[in-house]
């Protein structure tokens, strides 16, 4: 078991230092607080990985990724959506700290459910399942997600303390787009090229862009909005006791 615990730990790491869903739990990190996050993270990962862990002990086979991803990239791009509008609910002044906590940690919890359905580390999870063991791929998998996805974590709060909460919102956006939109395509043409695929993720993203651009102002998200110049009136200033 321990022997199958470092292995899985030690291939896990590796997978994710630089995979979408360590990207997206920086993102996360910038916008939420560090423990939602890894709360979040360790829950969506332990219940994936339960899942690859029994596909590859008693089934020994790979999934059927396809389905899963495209599913995947749709959601991704909702909570882009959803990240763009924003939250209504942080606005609101009682309750404050249950009413932003409960929706952090569902939306980073389904993303990340999400996100791993069909990923490299949960067909990587069921491949170890199939020849070691089965706890000790569990445990080692789950931690080794949970350790790379932590270093993120870290990197987008030190980050976070020096970005305007308004360039965060639409750099989140904006990355939820590209993953979601790069999922679909990938799974949606599995036999296009990487330049392809990447390329179709460029241009639906400066659609996207230009799309929002033409909107009247009233009607895009509030992050989108033209800042509304304050109006003085010069007779009342100038009429003011000085």
């Amino acid at each position: 078991m321990l022997s199958a615990l470092v292995l899985s730990f030690a291939v896990i790491f590796i997978a994710e230092l630089g995979d979408k869903t360590q990207l997206v739990a920086m993102t996360f990190a910038l916008r939420y607080r560090w423990w939602v996050v890894l709360a979040a993270i360790t829950a969506a990962t332990t219940v994936v990985h339960v899942l690859s862990v029994a596909i590859g002990h008693y089934l020994g086979a790979a999934l059927p990724g396809h389905l899963l991803g495209l599913i995947a990239g749709v959601m991704f791009i909702f909570f882009g959506a959803w990240t763009l509008r924003g939250d209504k609910l942080s606005d609101e002044e009682a309750s404050v700290a249950q009413r932003a906590t409960a929706p952090a940690f569902f939306v980073v919890t389904s993303a990340f459910f999400l996100a791993e359905l069909g990923d490299k580390t949960m067909l990587a999870t069921v491949t170890l399942a199939a020849d070691n063991n089965w706890a000790g791929v569990w445990i080692g998998s789950t931690l080794g997600m949970v350790v790379a996805d932590g270093l993120a974590i870290i990197v987008g709060a030190v980050l976070g303390k020096h970005l305007p909460e308004r360039i965060i919102q639409i750099g989140a956006a904006a990355l939820f787009l590209v993953f979601g939109s790069f999922m679909v395509l990938e799974n949606a043409f599995p036999t296009a090229s990487l330049v392809l695929v990447a390329g179709g993720t460029a241009a639906i993203l400066v659609a996207t862009v230009l799309a929002l651009r033409a909107l009247p102002d009233r009607l895009r998200p509030a992050v989108l909005r033209r800042p509304v110049e304050p109006v003085h009136d010069e007779d009342e200033t100038a009429a003011s006791p000085r």
